[in-house]
């Protein structure tokens, strides 16, 4: 029987407020001007994830807590204007949100609003059965309660993945999420050694297959323990902020797979559409189109640059 979703994913809703300051650290100052001005919208995690998902023509269904508060507002417009079906459970404590200060070098400091969640928060058991069976792959974001619909992901067969985000390697609420999925997404920013990461979390967990976005070194991909480096992709503008280009990758990533592909191949997906996000200011939600993609990659893998602006070399065994 087909499934009508290609992607349920799990978490990630809320509204950010994006504040671009003159340096990181924040000099201090009794007042700043800030300049593009202060912008709040709905998107973080989650929701990037099922938008990329629904703009590469596939299927997204996003499940969260979510407030019955302006923020939740913000949140079921932003699916409701982009056709994504949404699944909400009521959060007392309002819909999750975060301040991010963005610094001219395009930094960011990310504060998340801790209020906004209870350790007894959890999702209905029977919502998250009933979503799966029909899903063909599942996306679990590491916000709360999501830790707590990992066995039940499992026990209904779908895949699962998920993005560990700027784990240190140690944090143990973070190693829940990565030895439980068949797909890890991580990024390198706080790991001394990615290498040995990857590794480690492929030979005491699931996952067949790790992959470690490196900014501007491009991404490392570790598959049946065969580990390869792809250079980054050259944005096709100029880069204007670096948010969600972590998303944009994974979503990028999982089109492969469920349309056929080989890792390495999707890891080549990634690495364009983040840095095409990289080209997206802030205060939107644009995502890479199907068409698009597909067009950047045949360029980046003939190695030419052309007008598309996009260039890949070949993968790097390590």
């Amino acid at each position: 029987m087909s499934k009508r979703t290609d992607v349920l994913v799990l978490g990630g809703a809320g509204v950010d407020t994006v504040v671009h300051v003159p340096g990181l650290p924040l000099p201090f100052a009794d007042s700043h001007m800030i300049r593009p001005g202060i912008v709040t919208r709905a998107g973080q995690s989650g929701d990037f994830v099922a938008l990329g998902i629904q703009a590469l023509g596939l299927r997204a269904h996003h499940l969260d807590m979510i407030g019955d508060d302006h923020e939740g507002d913000l949140v079921r417009a932003l699916h409701r204007d982009r056709g994504i079906p949404l699944t909400e459970v009521p959060q007392p404590c309002g819909t999750k949100r975060a301040v991010n200060l963005v610094g001219p070098d395009r930094r960011r400091i990310s504060l998340y609003d801790a209020t906004r969640s209870r350790d007894s928060d959890r999702f209905d058991e029977a919502t998250i059965r009933s979503l799966a069976a029909d899903a063909r792959h599942a996306h679990v974001v590491i916000t709360h309660p999501c830790a707590s619909a990992l066995p039940v992901l499992r026990e209904a067969g779908v895949s699962v993945s998920t993005d560990l985000h700027d784990w240190d390697g140690v944090d143990p609420y973070h190693e829940t999420f990565a030895l439980d999925a068949d797909l890890v997404f991580l990024s390198t920013a706080a790991l001394t050694d990615p290498a040995r990461t990857m590794r480690d979390i492929a030979a005491r967990g699931r996952a067949r297959t790790v992959v470690a976005t490196a900014g501007a070194d491009g991404a490392y991909l570790l598959h049946d323990g065969e580990l390869t480096h792809l250079p980054v992709a050259i944005p096709p503008a100029p880069v204007v902020d670096s948010n969600g280009a972590g998303d944009a990758f994974a979503s990028a990533f999982l089109f492969g797979p469920l349309t056929g592909e080989h890792p390495w191949r999707c890891a080549v997906y990634g690495t364009v559409a983040g840095a095409c996000a990289c080209t997206v200011p802030s205060r939107r939600t644009d995502a890479i189109g199907r068409e698009e993609l597909l067009a950047r990659v045949a360029t980046a893998e003939s190695g030419h640059r052309g007008n598309q602006g996009t260039c890949v070399r070949s993968p790097e065994p390590l």
